[in-house]
């Protein structure tokens, strides 16, 4: 009884840990996000892609992108929370149609186009069109899952989907690490962040995937 009290103890400080963390992460993309509003073109990032902003498909793709997806990183305080499933099915299900609204319709396919005009040459572009497809194919896959009554088959593609939406976060970290540590060109760090700021996270997805089938 002792160690499972322990163990609940720490299970609870873990969670919250994880809970808080993605909670100040939400708060930098807000921050990063509110430079852009109304509709500022010469800020941030933008300020690195004057070539591409004057074209109006790579305009709409980005600006619906970045207002966008801060609301899918916020899915995840209701989306994967026991208590929330148990005790608020009704605020899932809102939460969890919004997030597959969201990416299916706004997010993945505007994160495509802008991917194509990544910075980082060849290497880069093909790592965030990749990105944009499989997010679009693993919250498609979670969707049909759950209308079909498989909610095991749901909730791995809803962690592998929330992986991939994460990558917003993991890529700043990431470039930041490298760039302080390393001190790269500019260019070459996009090519590694590219693959960086989702490959690890699907690693840890599967992990997880894994350790919860096995229970």
């Amino acid at each position: 009884m002792k160690y499972q009290n322990t163990y609940l103890q720490f299970s609870f400080l873990y969670k919250l840990f994880l809970t808080l963390l993605l909670g100040y992460f939400c708060i930098l993309m807000l921050e990063i996000t509110l430079q852009y509003i109304p509709y500022n073109t010469d800020v941030a990032f933008l300020r690195i892609k004057q070539d591409y902003i004057h074209s109006l498909h790579y305009r709409i793709s980005f600006f619906v992108h970045v207002y966008s997806s801060i609301f899918v990183l916020l899915a995840g305080f209701t989306q994967f929370s026991d208590r929330i499933l148990k005790k608020a099915k009704t605020l899932h299900k809102i939460a969890g149609r919004s997030y597959v609204f969201i990416v299916l319709l706004l997010s993945a396919p505007s994160g495509f186009v802008i991917g194509l005009y990544a910075n980082g040459g060849l290497s880069s572009r093909i790592s965030f069109g990749l990105l944009g497809v499989l997010w679009f194919t693993f919250t498609l896959i979670a969707f049909l899952k759950i209308r079909k009554g498989d909610v095991n088959g749901h909730i791995s593609f809803m962690y592998r989907s929330y992986a991939l939406a994460l990558s917003a976060i993991t890529l700043r970290a990431w470039k930041y690490l490298i760039v302080f540590l390393l001190h790269p060109h500019p260019m070459d760090a996009y090519k590694i962040v590219a693959w960086l700021g989702w490959i690890p996270n699907l690693f840890i997805a599967e992990l997880i995937i894994r350790k919860r089938l096995m229970k």
